[in-house]
């Protein structure tokens, strides 16, 4: 009986010491094996197996990139105003063997040169700087956390400043600035917009006074034009009128057609002059209608004469 539980107990112990040789690797991980305390090799991920109580897997890396919080911590700014920041350190074992031997905890270390680059980068720069230049800040911690963590096997890859939080007053006086600046760019844009209203009104009275003058121009032609063309046709219609007349005393019985006319003419001017006047004015001498008709007469014939 005694043999049986001596003879399970082998049992057990030798598969214990089996799956103590046996040793796999997750993928994007990487295992030290240290071999009676001394850097043996680096386990990739797969399947491996080791020499029992020789060899001890003595550190276990990841591969993948690490996302480490930075704790916020208080800074001065060149203009002495005390800011809290705080951010995101990225990082990523390249070396397992530097990792687990160039230093006793990379973690810890990147977070510590982190926060005193952060605190000598706010140190140089005035507040309202620090939140205009994050690209800055953070492209400076990554090259001061990278070339320091090199010889741990770590690369650095980037960093992320999270907040800048100031004290309260400066908050409040932030704020002001803001609202007054936000102001005055109000009242900028409304008197642009009031003088460019004006402007456009100016302009719309300039075309429309352009446009009356053109149109008062045109308008003065044409009435010119106008009147010259009546001019003209008047003119052309006496000169129509005084030919026909004259060829009308040139023809036979004008002239007693014409010493006729006139003494109808006199006659009814002078029966006007009756109707208009209370007291009758009589010629002295009634004889003058013909004499009158033998003086206009005379100068019909005169005119009537051929030229020389």
């Amino acid at each position: 009986m005694g043999s049986t539980f001596v003879l399970i107990g082998i049992i057990v112990f030798a598969f214990i010491i089996f799956l103590s040789t046996i040793k796999i690797v997750p993928q994007r991980s990487a295992f030290i094996v240290e071999r009676l305390g001394k850097f043996k090799t680096s386990l990739q991920a797969g399947f491996h197996v080791i020499i029992p109580f020789i060899d001890k897997v003595s550190y276990k890396h990841t591969l993948k990139e690490q996302a480490i919080d930075v704790a916020s911590q208080i800074c001065i700014t060149r203009d002495n105003i005390a800011v809290e920041v705080d951010g995101i350190l990225y990082l990523q074992v390249v070396d397992p063997a530097k990792a687990s031997y160039g230093i006793d905890d990379y973690r810890f270390a990147s977070i510590q040169i982190a926060q005193t680059t952060m605190r000598s980068i706010i140190g140089k720069m005035e507040l309202d700087k620090t939140f205009e230049e994050r690209d800055v800040i953070n492209t400076t911690i990554v090259e001061a956390v990278d070339k320091a963590s090199d010889p741990w096997g770590v690369k650095v890859t980037r960093y992320e400043v999270k907040n800048i939080t100031p004290p309260q007053s400066i908050k409040d006086a932030m704020e002001k600035q803001m609202r007054a600046e936000r102001e005055k760019r109000a009242t900028i844009a409304e008197s642009e917009g009031q003088k460019q209203a004006k402007i456009n009104v100016a302009e719309g009275d300039k075309q429309e006074l352009i446009a009356r003058s053109e149109g008062e121009k045109q308008k003065r032609i044409n009435e010119a034009e106008g009147k010259a063309a009546e001019i003209e046709y008047v003119a052309s219609a006496t000169a129509s009128g005084i030919r026909q007349i004259s060829e009308a005393i040139g023809s036979k019985n004008g002239l007693d057609a014409v010493n006729l006319r006139i003494a109808e003419q006199y006659l009814l001017e002078f029966g006007k002059l009756a109707k208009l006047n209370n007291t009758m004015i009589i010629p002295s001498n009634m004889a003058d209608i013909s004499s009158i008709i033998a003086t206009a007469t005379s100068v019909f014939k005169e005119t009537d004469k051929p030229k020389k």
